[in-house]
């Protein structure tokens, strides 16, 4: 069975291990701007949320590729992108709803979230456990919106 990697908002405390971890597994250097997730900042509410690619179902990415350079991996589920095939024509990036498809403008290529041959490092680096690699059975556009209502229930009073 495939995993996915399930976020837990309430449990993020904005460390930014999750991109770190990222930035080294994919970049060899620590440098989180080169993360492929990323943790945002609700200032107003006082939390912080990471996102990612979910490798939604429907992937609407995978589908608009002209050069069919974004290829589903059968071992993991994830989405992944060739770069040997990338054109870098943005299409992907235009088609996924959640803009976790991202140009990459030294290399001219996009990129996206391929779960690290199903040993996601921000899972792996995320001290609270609010990014977890569990059984994927469920994902795509159900997931985000279920994500996305809890992330918009406003944080309790303490």
């Amino acid at each position: 069975m495939w995993k996915s990697l399930h976020i837990d908002p309430a449990k993020c405390t904005g460390c930014l291990q999750c991109e770190m971890a990222c930035s080294y597994e994919h970049t060899g250097v620590i440098n989180p701007s080169n993360s492929l997730i990323k943790v945002f900042n609700f200032e107003h509410e006082g939390r912080k949320v990471p996102y990612t690619c979910t490798q939604c179902t429907e992937a609407w990415c995978m589908h608009s590729c002209p050069v069919d350079a974004i290829r589903l991996d059968l071992t993991t589920g994830a989405k992944i992108v060739f770069k040997d095939t990338c054109v870098g024509c943005k299409v992907c990036t235009i088609a996924c709803p959640f803009g976790t498809v991202n140009y990459n403008q030294a290399s001219g290529k996009v990129q996206k979230c391929d779960l690290c041959e199903g040993d996601p490092a921000c899972a792996k680096a995320c001290p609270t456990g609010a990014i977890t690699y569990i059984d994927a059975n469920w994902t795509g556009l159900s997931r985000m919106q279920a994500w996305a209502a809890k992330a918009n229930t406003p944080a309790s009073a303490a």
